[in-house]
Formats: C-alpha cells, sequence, structure tokens
C-alpha cells in the first residue's frame, strides 16, 4: 500500500508542474550516440543524496526537474519546492528528506554541484538540441541507470560532438560552436 501512495504521488506530482515543462521521452530510452568516458569520472560530493535510477525508474521524465531557461545554454535544477511535492509526504522520516525538508522551510535552493559544464570558448545551448528532437541520453548516456550521477561519457569532448553532427548531417563548421573574440 505504501509503495501504491508513493507511486501516485510520483505521478501526480508530474500533473502539478505547469503545462510546458514536461516533454515526453520515448518509451525505450535512445542509447548514447557519445563514447563513454576513458579515464573514471567519479561522482561529484552532493548535498543531498539522489538517486536517477529510482526517480527516473518511476517514469519521471527529465524535464520533470531540469528545465531550460532562456538563453537555453544550461539546464536548471529541481526548485526545492518540486521535489517537496512527493516528498512532503514519502519518505520523511529518511535523514536526507528532512535535510531536504530543512532546505524548503528556509525557502533555500539546494547548492547541487553540477556534473557537466560547458566549456569556456563554448557557445553551445541545451535549446537548439532539444528543439532538434535530441534525447537527454543521447549524451548523457543511461543516466536513469545511476545512484549518483557523474560524467560518465564524453559529450564535452569535440570530437564527440564533431562525430555527432556528422552523423546527423548538421554543420561542423567551428563558428557553429566556438566563439572568436572580437577583433
Amino acid at each position: 500500500m505504501k509503495r501504491l501512495v508513493h507511486i501516485f504521488a510520483m505521478t501526480a506530482a508530474a500533473f502539478v508542474l505547469p503545462a510546458g515543462t514536461v516533454q515526453a521521452q520515448s518509451p525505450t530510452p535512445a542509447t548514447s550516440a557519445v563514447q563513454a568516458n576513458l579515464a573514471p569520472h567519479p561522482a561529484p560530493e552532493q548535498p543531498l543524496p539522489y538517486s536517477h535510477r529510482t526517480h527516473v525508474g518511476m517514469g519521471l521524465p527529465c524535464q520533470l526537474c531540469h528545465t531550460n531557461p532562456t538563453p537555453g545554454k544550461e539546464m536548471t535544477f529541481p526548485a526545492t519546492s518540486t521535489c517537496m511535492k512527493c516528498h512532503a509526504t514519502i519518505a520523511t522520516d529518511r535523514p536526507a528528506i528532512e535535510k531536504l525538508a530543512e532546505y524548503a522551510h528556509s525557502k533555500q535552493s539546494i547548492p547541487w554541484v553540477r556534473v557537466y559544464k560547458v566549456l569556456p570558448g563554448i557557445t553551445w545551448t541545451h535549446r537548439k538540441h532539444l528543439e532538434a528532437g535530441v534525447q537527454c541520453e543521447t549524451c548523457h548516456g543511461a543516466v536513469r541507470d545511476l545512484d549518483a550521477m557523474s560524467e560518465t561519457t564524453a559529450v564535452t569532448g569535440m570530437a564527440s560532438c564533431v562525430s555527432c553532427h556528422q552523423a546527423r548531417r548538421v554543420s561542423e563548421a567551428c563558428a557553429v560552436c566556438h566563439a572568436w573574440p572580437a577583433k
């Protein structure tokens, strides 16, 4: 019964968010088109433990928590209130959820550590890729299988971008991704 209540609350949260923040994902996620990182990239220390495996495993789409505000460069982290839509009643006795509730009560954002970073000199944007229909898994891999988010793919490497652009027949011109200083 408790599991049923948990699933109901998570499903209800998906419909409570404003329209347009949730996009449909394919039932069978795409395989990553980006090479795996050759060197280990351990998950950074986060302020709260968070399992993508648990949350995505319940069918929650990436865009439920990660929105793409203008200008579209980076995806956001969820507002503390988004987490609390479910966790006001689910797993409230766990230390991590108690800490989450403290963030919410004090109206503080959770200070998540960004795992993937857009490198200096790159004019890359999530917006264009989302508009082109690129799924999150294409670049970030099987996040749905991770208990602790880490940089599992080489998505920030230029070779990954070039090979993807070649495969999709998209411009590979340097100026597409690189900003040149004004002379």
